[in-house]
């Protein structure tokens, strides 16, 4: 089989009325009498494959008619556009080598459990739902850099093994170095403040590691972060740039990644309106908001909508199952197959929101000034609006001890957490650094940390202190929120989380 002018999927539209090779991967095929229909993948798309009997040796024919989900293969053929298609294009083949045989591939359109996708992690990337949701997120983490880089920041590493603890102790994961305890590290911010005070605005990029004792869909044991940082810049300041910051990643994605929103069933309306500028509340406006009439309604009104919706679950899944057990042709079970799994998966998430509906209202409306936002009232918060939302000026004692005081209310920081909006709850936390010298050393000392630990810190405030701040913002909660995936276990390749790790 000739294996002249090999292309990709994603350049078939270049290619209209000429002879390609593709290489890849079957992700599915069915047969119609004398013609096979396979959809093969190749990392850039999906195309389908139109193999006549008689256009290619007939024992190859038969070959591609047995042949199984992800096996290798490589198809030759003439590129024409067919809409009805997946892609648009789809190729009529002349020829085609089957480069590995794959058999009983675990991962069927059947519905699969958790637990079972999660060890088969290694092959569910391959899944369609998985690979669009990467795409998505390989755009995230380039309109990072590029927002940062193309803006005068500089990039700096900071360590990954550390001997300070930058958020809760209770959180560290502890190494043994060489003999001596240290912990990996639970945010750059701390090393990034120095290299701020060298090149006014800085950032860093990658792993942070919590060792938080919490299952929830928001939270991973090790994900990705990243942190700029600005000399000479106060709360209003950094606000803009955060909002800024996050238009630029939505609008990238909305460019480059529009296809496989849509592939996501992504609300792409909701997106575009992600433009500054942002709400904004302060953290006792979110108080009255929580414990008000308005939250009561709402959250009564969302407890109809979701009953509402169950019973639309629960009626097409009845039909699907019935459907099932007449007589269909394989693609439409298999079809069926994959609605039914997508339908149960949802059904089980809104029976959990159901049952949270009113807990989450009654911790509402007991919610009491000096408490931190919990998910749940972030979740409440985040479902009102249609934008995200900063809420600033939280209470002192709950906040960490690098966060400035408001010179004008001493109870309260400069600080922010910005929420994504419908129920997505935080993406950045940020503040405004404490910048005296002696106001921060007592904020160690009343924290309890190592005042020994941290004296390079201090020396950031006895040489040339400036005001300064900046953010986190985290990768996966981000893609969460722009794939409108569920849990972010999801929005990393080889997820880490408190109860397990599978490979």
């Amino acid at each position: 089989m000739p294996e002249t002018n090999k292309t990709s999927i994603s350049n078939l539209k270049d290619n209209v009325g000429a002879e390609v090779t593709l290489q890849g991967w079957l992700y599915r095929g069915r047969k119609s009498g004398k013609v096979l229909f396979l959809v093969v993948r190749d990392g850039t798309g999906l195309c389908q494959c139109v193999v006549e009997k008689g256009a290619i040796p007939d024992e190859v024919f038969e070959e591609l008619k047995r042949l199984g989900a992800e096996s290798s293969l490589t198809v030759t053929g003439t590129v024409r556009v067919e809409e009805r298609s997946v892609g648009g294009f789809e190729l009529a083949v002349t020829g085609a080598k089957i480069v590995s045989p794959a058999i009983d591939y675990p991962i069927t359109p059947k519905a699969h459990g958790v637990d079972f996708l999660l060890k088969h992690r290694h092959l569910h990337l391959r899944s369609q739902r998985q690979w669009c949701i990467g795409k998505i997120r390989h755009t995230v983490i380039d309109a990072i850099r590029r927002f940062f880089n193309d803006n005068g920041f500089t990039l700096t590493d900071t360590p990954i093994l550390t001997a300070m603890v930058g958020e809760d102790k209770q959180s560290l994961f502890e190494v043994d170095y060489f003999g001596t305890p240290i912990h990996l590290t639970q945010t750059g911010q701390l090393h990034v403040e120095a290299a701020a005070m060298s090149y006014g605005k800085v950032y860093c990029f990658g792993p942070t590691f919590r060792a938080e004792k919490s299952k929830t869909r928001r939270h991973l044991t090790e994900f990705w972060m990243v942190e700029p940082e600005v000399a000479y810049i106060d709360l209003d300041g950094l606000l803009e740039l955060a909002e800024n910051f996050v238009s630029f990643i939505v609008a990238q994605v909305l460019e480059q990644n529009k296809s496989q929103l849509e592939t996501l069933s992504v609300d792409i309306d909701a997106l575009e309106k992600i433009k500054p500028p942002f709400y904004r509340l302060t953290y006792s406006e979110a108080v009255e908001i929580l414990t008000g009439e308005k939250t009561k309604e709402f959250m009564a009104g969302e407890l109809t909508e979701l009953q509402s919706r169950k019973a639309e679950i629960e009626n097409r899944i009845s039909e699907l199952e019935e459907q099932q057990k007449g007589q269909l042709k394989q693609w439409q079970k298999d079809k069926n197959a994959a609605e039914l799994s997508e339908l149960q998966n949802e059904l089980t998430e809104v029976d959990t929101k159901i049952q949270n509906n009113p807990k989450h209202a009654e911790l509402a409306a007991e919610f009491r000034w000096g408490k931190d936002l919990g998910g749940s009232d972030e979740t409440i918060i985040s479902r009102m609006h249609d934008k995200p939302i900063f809420v600033t000026h939280y209470p002192k004692e709950t906040k960490a001890f690098y966060m400035k005081a408001d010179r004008k209310n001493e109870k309260v920081v400069l600080n922010f957490d910005l929420l994504a909006p419908k129920g997505f709850g935080e993406i950045i936390g940020g503040s405004a650094r404490e910048d005296d010298f002696d106001l921060l050393a007592a904020r160690i000392e009343a924290q309890g940390l190592e005042a020994e630990d941290y004296q390079w810190y201090l020396d950031l405030r006895r040489y040339g202190s400036v005001p300064h701040g900046g953010f986190g913002l985290g990768v996966e909660r981000t893609v969460a929120w722009i794939t409108g995936e569920k849990h972010i276990r999801q929005c990393i390749a080889f997820p880490r989380m408190m109860d397990k790790v599978y490979i």
